[in-house]
């Protein structure tokens, strides 16, 4: 070999090196999509877990469980947040096998903006439902000051808030509403969406909660980390057993324990109206959507160790941003699934 053609192969060996040492210190980005409900909670994941693996990054889209569904299904995300699951038909039509990777519990929270009054309300499921039927909308009508003998109820009309966007919040609201009211499911029924009865709309948690904030006389749901981080008046709401529960970790973790017994491999399952004393009656799981066949082996096995990492290691922030972690039967299961996530392998 002439010396020409030596350091000619040395450039671009030296070349083919550089540009590998480059394209591995980059790293991967893993892009998401979806629910609001969790997102206070996983934005912090993610910028924990760039300490734990600096060669992997997060982009996160809070556009909603309808957006992060359809995210998912058209593969413009390696994984799509939602607080609704999909359908055997919406998996059927999916482009390849969709897990459901439970991450967290949350409660929907009934908050109020009552001038004079900043705890104390309780609701009923007929109130609530009437209040979003629209047969109930003023503050004194009968059946709130049956409930609330202690309160002076003043005689404003109530200002109904919802979601106007695809959401996970909504699905589970309207998953009780249906569930406890004949007239609700006969009339409007369950969905990310709905004709909504009664109220005005606002898009995303955030603004449901600064829609709350700015409205005297309001009212509205949310997860219930919006609800506390905005200082805002949360209702004791009437479970199946009667008695009148606030929405926190031990009241959501009651709810799921009964629901949780039938528990095998499919995480598909409704936390909403269940019996127990304790028991808050609305509380939802909230899922991660991955394809259990990974195209991309960097993105692959990057996605399963960050999966592996907030099921084992992220629990303890969980009850800081006020979210339930899942109970451990549960999480046992839910880390067989994520081993079942398949990635090409390296060839040697």
């Amino acid at each position: 070999m002439s010396k020409v053609l030596f350091y000619r192969s040395l450039a671009l060996a030296l070349l083919l090196l550089s540009a590998t040492s480059i394209q591995a210190y980059a790293g991967a980005t893993l892009k998401g999509s979806g629910a609001t409900f969790p997102y206070p909670l996983y934005s912090k994941w993610f910028k924990d877990y760039a300490a734990v693996d600096p060669g992997v990054s997060f982009s996160y889209d809070a556009i909603g469980s309808g957006g992060g569904i359809k995210a998912i299904l058209s593969q413009a995300a390696d994984f799509g947040a939602t607080d609704k699951f999909l359908s055997d038909e919406e998996l059927k039509a999916a482009p390849g096998k969709l897990l459901h990777i439970p991450t967290v519990m949350g409660a929907v929270a009934v908050s109020y903006n009552l001038p004079g009054i900043p705890s104390g309300l309780k609701l009923t499921p007929e109130a609530i439902a009437g209040i979003y039927l629209g047969t109930i909308s003023r503050w004194n009508d009968p059946q709130l000051s049956k409930q609330n003998p202690g309160l002076s109820l003043p005689d404003q009309p109530i200002l109904v808030v919802h979601r106007s966007d695809g959401s996970g919040t909504t699905n589970i609201f309207t998953d009780y509403l249906s569930k406890v009211n004949k007239r609700w499911a006969a009339e409007v029924g369950v969905g990310t969406a709905v004709t909504w009865p009664a109220g005005s709309g606002a898009k995303g948690s955030g603004e449901v909660a600064q829609r709350i904030k700015e409205s005297p006389y309001a009212i509205g749901y949310l997860e219930i980390a919006y609800a506390l981080e905005n200082d805002l008046s949360t209702s004791l709401l009437r479970n199946r057993s009667g008695q009148f529960v606030k929405p926190t970790m031990l009241s959501t973790r009651a709810a799921a324990v009964n629901a949780l017994k039938k528990v095998r491999n499919d995480y598909r399952i409704s936390l909403v109206d269940q019996p127990g004393k304790e028991s808050y009656p609305i509380v939802g799981l909230t899922w991660l959507l991955v394809y259990q066949d990974q195209k991309d082996r960097e993105k692959g096995e990057k996605l399963v160790e960050f999966l592996t990492w907030e099921l084992k290691k992220a629990e303890k922030m969980t009850s800081t941003l006020y979210y339930t972690p899942l109970p451990k039967k549960l999480a046992d299961m839910v880390e067989k699934a994520i081993g079942s996530i398949k990635y090409p392998r390296p060839a040697f």
